[in-house]
């Protein structure tokens, strides 16, 4: 899997739980295809990161990715911001200005938070999609794209249709390939990756050692919710990484809501309990046993491997590769 650069650090998709390695697999199915992806997931769950991976996959590899975000964009100014606008266009205007369509050409055109667009913007861009023409505004010239196009909402578009929020002609344009992405409780076995991850590449950013999590402190991070998801998950990882930088991380060092977290849906360092939903994927339930007695034999693995009844050569192959084939059924 390509690496690239993002704000400086280098990125890589982290997709350890089945589920991830799912949509990963219908991504390089359908994005070299050149069809439009559709993600729908909550707020932080890694859209923007999907929809990299999507354009990493597609013809357009070459070409830019570019990000908008179309909550985060005034009414007034989303079609300057889309096609681009001439000098003398509107007041303010005193230079030509390319938009995000042509700033994405032979790349890929992510378009975050498309259930947020208002009904007559959605019309805009409804006539843009179906002819994939152009123009900036107060321009007379008509420009052709060649862009990719991602979609991404938290809002469950088809709701929004009958709803009456979301032209049903444009949500019919845009269900290309639509994907679900689950919440980071729905895929605890990418928690101690991501959590590895942001820990390697935040204090590499920051200059500062990884700090240190005590096997209390580990254990509730890998058994909160996340209920922020992804994005929550990076800035609990990036505090920790600026205040306790190259030393010891404890329980009372985490926010209050993590170390909060219910004892009842927390695996016990010290009883081994462990409370798993019989809803989860098999090898996301397998991962979570594991993590659970490692975390109680505090990392070693040896012990832990004894506790598992597997040889310590089959849990390390485990845990480097996540692929539950490599752990035998007991008898």
């Amino acid at each position: 899997m390509r690496t690239r650069r993002q704000n400086d650090v280098v990125f890589e998709p982290v997709m350890r739980s089945l589920s991830m390695r799912r949509i990963d697999q219908i991504l390089q199915t359908v994005a070299p295809k050149d069809v439009t992806v559709t993600l729908i997931g909550e707020s932080g769950t890694g859209k923007e990161i999907l929809a990299r991976r999507t354009h990493e996959l597609s013809r357009r590899r070459a070409g830019p990715f570019i990000p908008i975000n179309c909550a985060a964009i005034p009414d007034a100014l989303f079609e300057s911001e889309l096609f681009g606008h001439e000098k003398g266009a509107f007041t303010g205007a005193s230079e030509r200005s390319i938009g995000k369509v042509e700033a994405a050409e032979g790349g890929t055109l992510f378009l975050d938070e498309i259930g947020e667009l208002p009904l007559l913007l959605q019309a805009k861009l409804l006539r843009f999609l179906e002819s994939r023409r152009y123009m900036r505004v107060g321009g007379a010239k008509k420009m052709q794209a060649d862009v990719g196009l991602v979609f991404a909402t938290l809002r469950p578009l088809e709701q929004e249709v009958r709803e009456g929020r979301f032209r049903a002609d444009l949500y019919y344009r845009i269900q290309g390939v639509t994907l679900n992405v689950p919440s980071l409780r729905e895929r605890r076995a990418d928690i101690a990756p991501l959590l590895a991850q942001f820990a390697a590449q935040l204090s590499s950013r920051h200059g500062v050692e990884r700090p240190r999590l005590t096997r209390q402190a580990r254990a509730a991070m890998l058994q909160y919710d996340w209920p922020g998801n992804v994005r929550e998950l990076r800035n609990v990882v990036e505090t920790l990484c600026l205040l306790r930088g190259g030393r010891e991380a404890r329980l009372a060092d985490l926010p209050n809501p993590v170390r909060g977290a219910p004892k009842s849906s927390r695996a016990s360092a010290g009883s081994g309990s462990l409370t798993l939903s019989l809803d989860r994927p098999l090898d996301e339930m397998v991962g979570a046993i594991v993590q659970a007695v490692l975390d109680a034999e505090g990392g070693n693995r040896t012990q832990a491997a004894a506790r598992l009844g597997v040889s310590v050569r089959t849990l390390q192959r485990y845990v480097a590769s996540g692929r539950v084939a490599d752990l035998p059924s007991k008898r």
